[in-house]
């Protein structure tokens, strides 16, 4: 088959990778892909938000199957425009994509479906939204209700934070992103993430895994796309993964399909877990990053096979093969990041590193330049490692981070510290 990616990221990375080990891969192609997805696919320089593009594009290049990365696209529709076009496709409609395109949204298919969540109300006035607020007290959470690139979530601990949050919201710092604004109430527990593949009818769970947002060791500093992730999530036990599947995935997929949107392709359900219950933090439409890297690690070649058989309607008769093996990757980001920090900072080292179905760096924001790596965005490299035991992924991981030579850039040094003490 002829395969296509959209994305330049880490996720998009992780996914070519397992794409490219799949014997039914015959050709792949990533647009726009990054430094290191050139080393194993074809990148292609297209713009992935324009459906027509992206249509003409695989028209053209024969490609038979279209995997989209991020959530932009998704929201903008291209997965429409290529079914459209007869173009296999993988990832939500433009509608069935607004779980993640608005929060306000992903609140009333809750409230329809009776899906545990936090109590929340809606704004979109400055003055009635810090009226609430009073009101209601700290903790609590606001959160942009569009798409903000991961970063629209203010958990404030205290009333002066979230007026602070609201004003900055409202002051235009998402963009339209901030329009509209859902305040919630605080879920107290440990946060974790449920992967689902879903094909409109049937629900197939991929995965459990656990992010680290904050930027600091110790979970401190400001929030992030993710500085890490482990996968499994020990929280998530089985007991707890099957009351999120029935009380919380499978009524959304049941309702989602009952509007005549049914949702196909990775639904990314975020958890807050409290005495063995889960609650729904908020979803997401694709795979989270750096979330796939460890997903995609522990799954190999296989991944493809299950997202071919969501794609073609097939999951009823799919099961995801897993080794008992644990994975994690370690963020390397740029100096400053996530406030501003500098491009074009070179990183040596990489090609000493193993590449192995144990060992990878997943790149994220990396470009070639004058034969040599260098840093193009805030998070730059994923590496990423798998061993028997999370302490054994965890020690393989941070010797390959001890071993890139990057002034400009520094990582944390304890992720997977929940699970291991």
């Amino acid at each position: 088959m002829n395969i296509l990616i959209l994305g330049g990221g880490g996720r998009e990375h992780a996914l070519a990778w397992a794409v490219k080990q799949n014997p039914k891969c015959d050709r792949l192609i990533v647009a726009p892909g990054n430094a290191g997805i050139a080393m194993l696919a074809e990148c292609a320089d297209l713009d992935i938000m324009d459906g027509a593009a992206v249509v003409g594009f695989a028209e053209e290049n024969a490609v038979d199957f279209v995997i989209v990365g991020p959530e932009a696209p998704l929201a903008a529709g291209v997965a429409d425009a290529l079914r459209a076009a007869g173009i296999l496709t993988f990832g939500p409609s433009a509608e069935a994509a607004r779980l993640e395109a608005s929060k306000a949204f992903t609140k009333e298919i809750c409230d329809a479906c009776a899906a545990p969540t936090a109590g929340y109300a809606r704004f979109t006035d400055l003055a009635a939204a810090e009226a609430h607020v009073r009101r209601e007290g700290a903790p609590i959470v606001i959160k942009a209700d569009g798409l903000a690139a991961g970063k629209g979530v203010i958990v404030a601990m205290t009333l002066d934070e979230a007026l602070e949050g609201l004003a900055e919201i409202f002051g235009g710092a998402f963009g339209a992103a901030g329009a509209e604004v859902v305040i919630e109430e605080f879920m107290e527990g440990e946060e974790a993430s449920l992967f689902v593949l879903c094909d409109g009818t049937d629900v197939l769970s991929i995965g459990t895994a656990q992010d680290h947002k904050r930027v600091g060791d110790g979970d401190t500093g400001p929030n992030t796309g993710g500085m890490g992730a482990y996968s499994p999530a020990p929280v998530l036990t089985d007991a707890v993964l099957k009351q999120a599947m029935d009380e919380i995935v499978k009524p959304t997929v049941a309702e989602m399909a009952r509007r005549g949107t049914p949702f196909q392709g990775v639904l990314y359900a975020g958890l807050m877990i409290k005495d063995g219950c889960a609650r729904l933090v908020e979803y997401n439409v694709r795979f989270g990053d750096p979330e796939c890297q460890v997903l995609m690690m522990r799954l190999g070649a296989q991944a493809f096979d299950l997202i071919h058989a969501c794609a073609e309607g097939r999951l009823g008769s799919a099961t995801a093969n897993w080794a008992d093996d644990h994975a994690l990757t370690v963020v390397m980001a740029a100096d400053g990041y996530p406030g501003a920090y500098a491009k074009g900072s070179q990183i040596r080292g990489l090609e000493e590193l193993p590449e192995d179905s144990a060992h990878m760096v997943f790149h994220a924001g990396t470009a070639a330049r004058d034969g040599s790596i260098v840093a193009s965005g805030g998070r730059v490299l994923n590496v990423t490692a798998r061993g028997a035991t999370l302490t054994e992924a965890r020690d393989r991981a941070y010797a390959m981070v001890d071993r890139i030579d990057w002034p400009g850039g520094f990582c944390r040094r304890d992720i997977g510290w929940r699970a291991l003490g």
